[in-house]
């Protein structure tokens, strides 16, 4: 019951007055497929019922930032939550480097990519780390920022790093407090960082009427810089360490 009254709640306050937001199409993805050599692909799944490209929302506003900044090896996508086999499609077109049609053993394990998302869309990050795990593609780094979904507390063996952001405070929506690994070995879980909002006012002039008026945990902890700052700080390391094994491995 709770977490029906609380996807009601999400779903009055972000959907647009037209519907739901635009999905993502294969033409809106910019990054080259196939990836050029020794390149670095980061998608980050936007949540609730926006837009793939909604410019006021911090996984887009974080997106632009790190193109604006990243090494031109680094290719930054976004997608809508609805849009993960959009997403899906793509990597295997992306990583399919002899146009063959196929992933090959090495086209796989050559991977390079992390994910991140908020609410919805941190569930269908997970989600698609385990999608990816069938084809044997690793994944770098998955970063969960307040967790809305089934099956999203379980890391797969694929992915290296991971770490998890929420709030639990007292509301009707409320982030996965805890991920673990299927693997720890071959796993690392670097945090579960709980935030709260109890005492703390939040700029959500960027939100619907109706979210600005209930204002709840969730919907502040998708505009707080300092939780934003966090999760750029983990994506900024994984580039730096991926950085530094493309130095290490050149001959």
């Amino acid at each position: 019951m709770r977490r029906s009254f609380a996807l009601i709640l999400s779903l009055f306050a972000v959907l647009p007055a037209g519907g739901a937001g635009r999905r993502l199409q294969r033409a809106d993805i910019a990054t080259p497929a196939p990836l050029p050599p020794d390149s670095l692909l980061i998608v980050g799944f936007l949540g609730g019922w926006e837009a793939w490209d909604h410019p006021n929302r911090s996984v887009r506003q974080l997106a632009l930032r790190l193109r604006d900044t990243a090494p031109d090896s680094v290719f930054v996508e976004t997608a809508d939550n609805r849009s993960r086999g959009t997403v899906r499609k793509f990597i295997r077109e992306a990583l399919d480097r002899d146009g063959n049609g196929k992933l090959e053993p090495e086209e796989a394990r050559a991977a390079q990519i992390i994910c991140y998302g908020q609410s919805f869309g941190a569930a269908a990050c997970v989600h698609l780390a385990r999608e990816l795990q069938r084809w044997n593609v690793p994944v770098r780094l998955t970063v969960q920022i307040d967790s809305v979904g089934r099956r999203d507390h379980t890391i797969p063996a694929n992915v290296r790093r991971a770490v998890n952001l929420y709030q639990r405070d007292p509301g009707p929506i409320r982030g996965r407090a805890r991920i673990r690994a299927a693997d720890p070995s071959r796993t690392t879980i670097l945090a579960n960082l709980r935030h709260t909002y109890l005492f703390r006012d939040i700029d959500l002039s960027n939100y619907p009427p109706a979210a600005r008026r209930f204002a709840i945990s969730h919907w502040k902890m998708d505009n707080d810089p300092l939780v934003w700052a966090e999760v750029e700080g983990f994506i900024r390391a994984e580039i730096a360490f991926w950085l530094s094994e493309q130095l290490h491995f050149q001959p």
